[in-house]
């Protein structure tokens, strides 16, 4: 459990450290305009979705899961840090489709391998674990990237970022000798597995996972809101530091969560608690649509997000786990990854769409729907949840 604890814990940090500085490499170092960075983070977002459902694929043969786990975490923090010694933009582009392809790989191994540690009624506890352990290197990051910046500059702080990724292929290595061996020695051949999936509680919980999803907005949207509405009493620079605050405060409230929402699900049930999280993100987003810049009611909806975050992210790993067949479950952590990915891709366009054509407030009740739709599917599943789930 510490092993892959500390290996979430690490690779967040080495993750966070190029992406807190990828934007003012690409538009200030190497002078490309906006619209580049947008085309290069839109197409890493969606080859990692890519990969994750390929990734579920190789998840699924025990004994293969720990190869993936162990080559990809290694691989993503040498493709990250390689970025801070390109001088061109396909130099970049090509690196950071490469390690978010690498990451999203990685990903559907991770949490299978986290199910393989621990009994099924540990489940909640173990993905809150996990959750905390990911979102402490979510602020740790950031804090470290400036750090690193001030420092030794822009190109050698993200070059610096290999080590704590390398670290973290580290922590999977001892904790996958922690690991019992499967008695088979039988090979699993690859597969990309679907159908299976869609049966009984798993699809349900799909289905009312990927409603959320579809309004599940990047935080990148949330920060702007609130630098727009702070920028008329505190000019931009202040708004802009205020917004970063806010986000800090947003992972801070996530990591302290997640391990009491890992808990909570255990004795209510994942699925509840997956719904409670979801109602969480209802309230944020009507928050964030109030179009009167109130700090207060701007504050307590980053305070609000966090919470449905920490709930959501444990409990949908844990729902999967619970419910996956034991010889696909590295498929079902795939198509889980994959909506979430494809998700946020969809959620953030239409609301950025939303925005310009018509207003922030538009964009923001568009996601509070969602949430809504979602928050009603996952409610009735839970009424009729069994004991273990």
């Amino acid at each position: 459990m510490w092993g892959i604890g500390l290996a979430s814990f690490l690779a967040d940090v080495g993750h966070e450290v190029p992406t807190a500085l990828f934007a003012s490499f690409v538009t200030i170092t190497l002078g490309a305009p906006v619209a580049v960075l947008g085309l290069i983070e839109g197409l890493a977002d969606s080859l990692a979705g890519l990969a994750r459902f390929a990734g579920g694929a190789l998840a699924d043969d025990a004994s293969r899961r720990r190869t993936v786990a162990l080559g990809w975490y290694s691989l993503t923090a040498l493709l990250a840090a390689l970025i801070g010694g390109a001088y061109v933009v396909w130099q970049v582009a090509l690196l950071r489709t490469a390690a978010w392809t690498a990451r999203g790989l990685r990903i559907p191994a991770r949490n299978a391998l986290l199910a393989d540690l621990v009994p099924a009624e540990a489940y909640g506890r173990a993905y809150g674990f996990e959750r905390l352990m990911d979102n402490l290197g979510a602020i740790g990051g950031p804090l470290l990237a400036l750090g690193l910046v001030a420092l030794v500059g822009v190109r050698t702080a993200i070059a610096l970022s290999v080590i704590p990724g390398l670290l973290a292929a580290l922590s999977i290595f001892y904790a996958i000798r922690h690991i019992p061996r499967a008695t088979s020695r039988e090979r699993v051949p690859l597969r990309i597995t679907v159908r299976p999936l869609l049966r009984g509680r798993l699809r349900q919980i799909l289905l009312g996972v990927s409603l959320f999803e579809a309004g599940n907005v990047a935080t990148t949207l949330l920060i702007l809101r609130a630098i727009q509405r702070l920028t008329p009493g505190l000019g931009l620079g202040g708004a802009t530091q205020a917004a970063i605050g806010l986000y800090i405060g947003y992972n801070i409230v996530a990591t302290l969560i997640s391990l009491p929402a890992g808990r909570l699900a255990g004795r209510w049930g994942a699925i509840r608690v997956l719904a409670v999280g979801v109602l969480f993100f209802l309230l944020a987003y009507l928050g964030f649509a109030v179009p009167t810049p109130n700090v207060l009611v701007l504050a307590g909806s980053f305070i609000v997000a966090g919470l449905a975050i920490g709930c959501i992210e444990t409990s949908q790993h844990a729902s999967v786990a619970a419910l996956a067949p034991a010889d696909l479950r590295g498929s079902a952590f795939g198509l889980l990854a994959t909506v979430q990915s494809f998700g946020n891709l969809l959620a953030s366009g239409v609301a950025g769409l939303l925005w310009t054509i018509v207003s922030p407030t538009t964009a923001f009740i568009y996601l509070a729907v969602w949430a809504l739709i979602s928050y009603l599917v996952l409610a009735r599943i839970a009424l009729r949840r069994s004991p273990s789930s």
